[in-house]
């Protein structure tokens, strides 16, 4: 692995990830959302009074602790402050029905709820009761947790504790939930770095583009291995092609995951050209196909190295990487399978 790179191996939870970066980098910023930035000392303190908020609560670790709104730099507080609560984030997906999101609630056995005021009408029509405990995201959160202290709270957590619990419906049925412990956010990782390998590498000064919502895997796996390497990350509360070529001008974006079709309504905004993706230097996309035609032009205009990663939530999203150089629809050997497969045994 190159020198330049960020590699944090010591790392081996969420936990671990923000008092790490608070401690060695305290003012680079963590999270830039809508003019607002929250450095990875504030992510440290908020997170850590949110776990002592979650605890008062009366909530224990296991505990799940749902999110029902779009992003902002709260979503990611949370998540740590769950981590560090030992509690399980249960992120809802705001586009599903009210009995779609009653089934999840119950099915994880929800106790609290932060719940955006936009999604409020979503919960009124639920069949079932809302959880013991409703927190409104916005002024309301901010006074939940304001009274906690920022100190260290003090759970139990090791790389087999679960921290997350996405939904996912497959083909048949209702969805079911996936619980991730905080390995599967560093498995990749630790995999790659094994076999001397740096398809993502991170380096100091990147900044990333996080315009997969943070209820898919996608978008959190993507949010966290920047949060591990201790990058900066710009949230959307919901992507939107040409704010995301705005952000990536104006903030001088260097990373960034996409799904396809993202791509392709960046490319299709009216007046967008090579000059707007001048600071970009990977781009790595999944979640679909692409076709030969839209990766073409994709090559021409961001002109920068794409990775294509093929995953899903049971594996805490990436499970095959497609190797860097070279990703060309041109050239033959694209096309040949790759020779290297290890299995590991599930404990």
């Amino acid at each position: 692995m190159a020198m330049d790179r960020l590699h944090h191996p010591e790392l081996q939870t969420l936990v671990q990830t923000t008092s790490f970066h608070a401690r060695n980098q305290p003012t680079t910023p963590a999270v830039l959302f809508e003019g607002r930035t929250v450095t990875y000392e504030q992510l440290h303190r908020e997170s850590n009074r949110i776990a002592h908020a979650v605890q008062a609560a009366g909530l224990t670790p296991g505990d799940r602790v749902a999110y029902l709104g779009k992003e902002s730099e709260h979503y990611y507080e949370i998540l740590f402050g769950c981590a560090k609560s030992g509690t399980v984030l249960v992120p809802v997906n705001w586009r599903l029905t009210a009995p779609e999101v009653s089934h999840i609630l119950r099915d994880s056995g929800t106790r609290l709820l932060f719940l955006e005021e936009e999604f409020g009408p979503i919960v009124e029509k639920m069949p079932t009761a809302p959880p013991e405990t409703v927190v409104g995201l916005g002024e309301p959160f901010v006074a939940w947790k304001a009274s906690h202290p920022d100190t260290d709270p003090t759970p139990h957590v090791t790389p087999d504790t679960p921290v997350a619990q996405l939904y996912t419906s497959g083909t048949t049925g209702l969805p079911k939930g996936v619980v991730l412990a905080h390995r599967s956010f560093f498995a990749i990782r630790d995999a790659l770095a094994s076999e001397g390998l740096d398809w993502i590498d991170w380096r100091a000064g990147d900044i990333a583009l996080i315009g997969i919502p943070g209820f898919h895997i996608g978008g959190l796996w993507w949010a966290t291995q920047n949060f591990n390497a201790g990058t900066t990350i710009v949230a959307m509360r919901a992507f939107a092609a040409r704010q995301a070529v705005d952000l990536i001008r104006d903030l001088g974006i260097t990373t960034a995951c996409v799904v396809p079709a993202m791509l392709r309504m960046m490319l299709t905004e009216p007046r967008v050209s090579a000059k707007d993706f001048t600071t970009l230097r990977k781009t790595v996309y999944g979640g679909s196909p692409i076709s030969e035609a839209l990766l073409e032009e994709s090559l021409a205009v961001l002109d920068c190295e794409f990775a294509q990663i093929y995953g899903l939530t049971e594996t805490g999203n990436t499970a095959v990487c497609l190797p860097r150089p070279p990703m060309s629809p041109a050239v033959p050997s694209c096309r040949r399978p790759g020779g290297r497969i290890r299995v590991w045994a599930a404990r």
